[in-house]
């Protein structure tokens, strides 16, 4: 469990009476000041709890904290504020920047108290964290790899999707990253009633009758119908079925739906267009243009894109793959079923998939990849 916790003032003097008092029973560090404290926080390893003085100059306590619940969301916040500073205290305490004040002189028991507060908070936060991004990821990935069981076709789609998703997240510098990746990780799992060969005539843009268009049409409920029953995943669910909304991003919906159905519907609209053989500039281009995706999102994948054609296309044996590679091309076993979507990244399980197919049945080699840039190694060129 991690227990440091940095104490932040503007004054020496009490920097030294924290270390003094408490350094028997807490890993305490000092910061003379929030510049050196950001600092800190920047630099050196975690910190459970950051404790600050309200008034400080050039940045008081408020405004400090605020800064540290943004860039670090995970460490809990304490205050310490004198008389005078009551109001504007209280104000950030409603806000739910901090997670206590105290009012100064403090009572050491009373500060003591306060911390080891402040510490099993941290502890608890890690270990809702841990269930969200850690368990539930996993349990996630083993539902999602089922879908590759079942229909290849879509789980190569999802995979795509996801990496479209991650990379625009990241590139925004969204919030709750990991809804948008559970999301898209899961945006076709309602796809296990569709038949592989109507996704097949949907992605090669071939007409499709009125029944094959209602199959479609009802993937994303079927999708938020199942993962509305896991705890933890309504939002995500609620994501995944809006994903086919018109204008989904003028929609008035809570705003992480908002946000995670804009960013599957882009993702997933430009994954259709490229299949069916649109040059990826004008791809962007025209949705750039439209009202019906927002333009920020769509100018994010774009940079997405200027770093994927950085990659580099090579043939590999299957002795030869690796995780984080990309299918240029589907594999497919020796009587032709597909095992692997083009497009699909590889993944460790990926490559057990294929191992245990080439041990029964046989693969087709050499397979067709894409090595982003910072994986690059000459010797995985097949000979």
């Amino acid at each position: 469990m991690l227990k440091r916790i940095l104490c932040v003032d503007d004054e020496p003097n009490v920097l030294h009476a924290f270390e003094r008092q408490f350094r028997k029973q807490f890993d305490i560090h000092t910061a003379l000041g929030p510049e050196i404290a950001l600092q800190k926080l920047a630099d050196e390893e975690a910190f459970a709890v950051v404790v600050s003085d309200m008034r400080m100059p050039g940045m008081d306590g408020a405004a400090f904290l605020s800064r540290v619940r943004q860039q670090w969301p995970d460490t809990v916040r304490v205050m310490l504020t004198g008389q005078a500073d009551l109001e504007s205290t209280i104000a950030a305490v409603n806000q739910g920047n901090i997670f206590q004040f105290l009012t100064k002189p403090c009572p050491s028991e009373m500060l003591a108290r306060t911390l080891q507060a402040a510490l099993e908070q941290h502890r608890l936060i890690m270990a809702e964290r841990e269930l969200l991004e850690g368990t539930l990821r996993g349990s996630i990935g083993v539902l999602s790899e089922i879908l590759s069981l079942v229909n290849p076709s879509a789980f190569g789609q999802s995979h795509r999707i996801r990496r479209y998703v991650r990379c625009m997240a990241e590139e925004l510098q969204l919030a709750d990253l990991w809804q948008y990746e559970l999301a898209a990780m899961l945006s076709q799992i309602g796809c296990v009633t569709v038949p592989a060969e109507v996704m097949e005539k949907q992605r090669a843009g071939q007409p499709l009758d009125d029944a094959e268009k209602q199959i479609l049409a009802s993937q994303g409920k079927v999708g938020h119908d199942l993962l509305s029953r896991i705890p933890r995943l309504e939002t995500v669910a609620e994501m995944v079925a809006h994903q086919a909304t018109e204008n989904v991003a003028r929609q008035k919906l809570p705003p992480p739906v908002q946000t995670g159905a804009s960013l599957l519907r882009i993702a997933r609209d430009f994954d259709d267009r490229i299949a069916r053989g649109a040059p990826v500039e004008e791809v962007l281009a025209q949705m750039k243009s439209s009202q019906a995706y927002d333009a920020a999102f769509v100018s994010a994948l774009h940079k997405v894109q200027l770093e994927e054609a950085g990659g580099e296309a090579r043939c590999v044996n299957l002795t030869q793959i690796k995780p984080g590679m990309i299918l240029n091309y589907g594999v497919l076993s020796k009587t032709g079923l597909l095992l692997m979507a083009k497009g699909q990244e590889i993944t460790p399980s990926s490559i057990v998939r294929l191992q245990t197919f080439a041990r029964t049945v046989g693969i087709a080699e050499p397979i067709s990849v894409i090595v982003p840039q910072r994986e690059q190694q000459p010797e995985l060129v097949a000979r």
